[in-house]
């Protein structure tokens, strides 16, 4: 079953954002994520809860091939980047 990484961004800091997601994908893909949405238009119906700001969606074959891309050793110091250039809200999905 497929599984989706859902980030919702607030960037602080574009320039080091922009590295960041050049570094992110290829990374991202390696592991089997395909991105479905970076940074599109969003319209939110009901505001009681979240309201998004930037949000990414990376689909990938399955729960394990997503923990195994956030936890990998190549993507942790391009996490770093992310971290320090945007507050970030990070879940994981089990897909149907």
């Amino acid at each position: 079953m497929p599984a989706y990484l859902i980030v919702d961004t607030d960037i602080s800091d574009p320039q080091a954002y922009e590295i960041y997601k050049a570094q992110a994908r290829p990374i991202a893909e390696s592991y089997g994520g395909a991105y479905r949405a970076r940074g599109g238009e969003t319209d939110t119906f009901e505001d009681t809860l979240w309201s998004p700001t930037r949000v990414v969606i990376i689909e990938f074959p399955d729960m394990k091939s997503a923990r195994d891309f956030i936890n990998s050793p190549e993507y942790a110091p391009v996490k770093a980047i992310r971290q320090a250039a945007a507050k970030c809200t990070v879940m994981l999905v089990d897909g149907m």
